[in-house]
């Protein structure tokens, strides 16, 4: 019998709605139960793609005994963190400050009002590893709420005070001065911590960290030092030749287990395809390494292919298990291969070696006695040594492909979480339009364009607001700071690929509600807003996670707004932010990376172009988007037509022939009248 999951639209909630335990979603309705019945609440946090998240249901919430176990002492609410990362943010601090680490699934118990009093993650079914059970946690806790309750509320209201304190701890005044020497701090700590063999930093396991590559990036473009540039392309290297990189249907997997970058976690998250595919864009514009542009456009093609709703919007993850195996869908044996191109190629059995050569295939495998696909050798490589021309072995390798991505299609599939959330479509939003531009792709626009669309008159509420998740019916939840500053980051993408100015009037409308809702008076901005429901705290999280933090993304935005504008007030309620924050970027730079580019675009500072007229315009737009230009904002309009952008008010086209005004701070170029003019300008200040 399905139990009050069953009418959620969540995936990952209808995952648990057959579960015999009584759960409940965060609710009103729960917390009156708990207290009506004098009952702990257990609390578990989740997501559809997390692989110990199935692991636990089914060990335990499937299993009669233990579910009757928790309907009995127990008040039990399941969250999808995906919907919730409000209630996810706060009590995984909790979590956190009982246990040292933090991580899904997330279980926590907390008293009828909802302070958290005791929590961890994944429990066994069955002791090992020095790891107790989940039946045992469930008795012990269920006997101390009986025998020592005054104990466990006590130990819950220190921790809420300290999670209080926490909240403030090691931020600067919002009115200090922004320092560049933070900068040349952060990359000194990142210089130390890089993992010059395999990339990336820190220990495994090694989680994709785009921010972290484009703030390299940034400082290499400011300061033209290569050991910068190595750390972002050993990096990028790394990740796109190994097992964390889908090398049959492109799109990167959530992260690797080991510091190779060979053995994944093997969901797929929109997220991180959104924010690797615009660093790789940006490393190709910087580099011009041909390598980084395929793994852009095979990542996009993948969204596109397979996590793009008819409606405009974007999926958020495939799952990393099929049948209950994870990885299954994505490895293959040598047998597998021949098989499946048995029918398709003239030569199968030379095409599988050579396929199996190119992405070190063997016998034995490389997980669990099968092969998770690398890039082990080029095309020139296996040339070489097998005296076959480059461009035979680079034919039968892509027909090779083709071939096995077709034979992967008619597997079973991962599962599909369907939800549509604003900030993570956001960031996909800001990959589109971006990738467009740059790549001179009208099918990316086109798609960028539909969601942006989507968003806006879907997931956007008559007063302007933007929904958490697209509700297809059902209870909207209210949109977070990180959904109105990724969605208007996206939307200020857009307008600087085509110029329609009512994405940048919806830019500037979403920014005013950030200002308006989310602003902390003492600086900075809060995850939620001034409307939301009661929380245990009002949450304010700074650091970036597998999202860059919401706060960055919205100082971001408003000093983009401010070169546009002219208005003081985005940069000042910027400034203000980035103020708070600045220890904490010199202090630990790995998660504090978007802030990190954020406070470099208001040092540098940005370059403001307005480009009049038509006869020319998009000459001088090549130039600007022939490499990456960080720290550069750009209108188009024609004379006297301003369309709400304050940067084009003024500005002339003689004869209605184009003509580029590049300003930054307060000092101007000479307008520029032709494309060569217009690089010159640019060549002479840093973008």
């Amino acid at each position: 019998m399905p139990n009050r999951l069953a009418t959620q639209s969540s995936p990952y909630l209808l995952q648990h709605a057959e579960n015999p335990v009584d759960w409940y979603p965060w609710s009103d309705e729960a917390f009156e139960r708990a207290r009506s019945e004098d009952k702990p609440i257990f609390l578990s946090v989740g997501y559809s793609a997390c692989h110990w998240c199935h692991v636990m249901e089914r060990e335990s919430f499937e299993d009669e005994a233990t579910a009757a176990l928790m309907n009995e002492h127990f008040v039990s609410i399941k969250v999808d963190r995906e919907e919730r990362p409000d209630v996810d943010a706060i009590y995984m601090e909790a979590v956190n400050a009982l246990t040292g680490r933090g991580g899904w699934p997330m279980s926590v118990w907390l008293t009828p009002d909802a302070v958290p009093f005791y929590g961890g993650t994944y429990f066994p079914d069955t002791s090992r590893h020095g790891m107790p059970s989940f039946s045992e946690v469930l008795t012990q806790i269920a006997t101390l709420w009986a025998t020592r309750r005054d104990e466990l509320v006590e130990a819950g209201a220190n921790l809420r005070a300290a999670l209080a304190a926490q909240a403030t701890a090691g931020t600067g005044s919002a009115s200090g001065a922004l320092e560049p020497a933070t900068l040349a701090q952060a990359e000194a700590a990142l210089s130390r911590d890089f993992d010059a063999t395999h990339g990336g930093w820190g220990a495994a396991p090694n989680f994709p960290q785009p921010p972290v590559i484009d703030f390299v990036l940034r400082r290499y473009l400011a300061t033209g030092e290569a050991h910068l540039l190595e750390m972002a392309t050993v990096t990028l290297d790394a990740m796109m030749r190994g097992g964390m990189y889908d090398q049959l249907g492109g799109g990167f997997h959530r992260y690797s287990t080991d510091e190779r970058w060979l053995v994944p976690h093997f969901e797929k998250m929109l997220y991180d395809n959104a924010q690797l595919a615009r660093v790789y864009l940006h490393a190709y514009q910087v580099t011009g390494n041909s390598e980084y542009r395929r793994v852009v456009t095979e990542t996009l093609d993948y969204v596109a292919r397979e996590m793009l709703d008819e409606a405009g919007g974007f999926y958020s993850a495939q799952d990393a298990d099929t049948e209950g195996v994870e990885g299954r869908y994505f490895v293959w044996t040598p047998e597998e291969i021949e098989a499946a191109l048995a029918n398709t190629t003239p030569d199968p059995t030379g095409d599988a070696e050579l396929f199996a050569a190119a992405h070190g295939v063997t016998p034995s495998g490389n997980f669990e006695g099968k092969n998770i696909l690398t890039l082990a050798k080029t095309a020139e490589e296996i040339a070489e040594n097998s005296g076959l021309p480059v461009t035979e072995v680079e034919e039968r390798l892509a027909r090779a492909r083709r071939a096995l991505l077709a034979a992967r299609e008619s597997r079973v599939r991962p599962g599909l979480d369907d939800k549509v959330l604003a900030s993570w479509n956001g960031l996909m939003l800001s990959a589109f339009a971006e990738a467009a531009r740059v790549l001179d792709r009208d099918d990316y626009r086109e798609i960028a364009e539909r969601c942006a669309d989507f968003l806006l008159t879907q997931m956007r509420t008559l007063e302007g607001r933007m929904l958490r998740s697209w509700p297809r019916g059902g209870t909207p939840l209210p949109g977070y700071l990180e959904d109105h500053a990724a969605v208007a980051a996206g939307l200020l993408e857009l307008y600087q690929t085509n110029f329609d100015p009512r994405w940048f009037k919806a830019t500037r409308e979403l920014a005013e509600t950030i200002l308006a809702h989310f602003a902390d008076a003492a600086g900075g901005f809060f995850d939620t807003s001034d409307d939301h429901e009661s929380l245990l705290l009002r949450p304010k999280t700074t650091q970036d996670g597998a999202l860059p933090s919401g706060g960055a993304m919205a100082a971001e935005v408003l000093i983009k707004l401010a070169e546009y504008t002219g208005e003081e007030r985005y940069a000042e309620a910027a400034s203000a932010a980035l103020a708070q924050v600045q220890p904490m970027m010199a202090r630990a730079p790995l998660g504090f990376a978007h802030w990190l580019g954020a406070l470099d675009l208001t040092l540098a500072p940005p370059q403001a172009l307005a480009i009049v007229g038509e006869d020319g315009a998009e000459e001088m737009l090549a130039v600007v988007r022939e490499r990456w230009r960080a720290n550069l904002v750009a209108a188009v309009g024609v004379a006297g037509v301003v369309g709400g952008v304050a940067l084009l008010e003024g500005r002339k086209a003689p004869y209605r022939r184009a003509t580029a005004y590049l300003c930054r701070g307060l000092a101007c170029e000479r307008p520029a009248g032709t494309a060569e003019e217009l690089a010159d300008a640019l060549a002479g200040a840093r973008s």
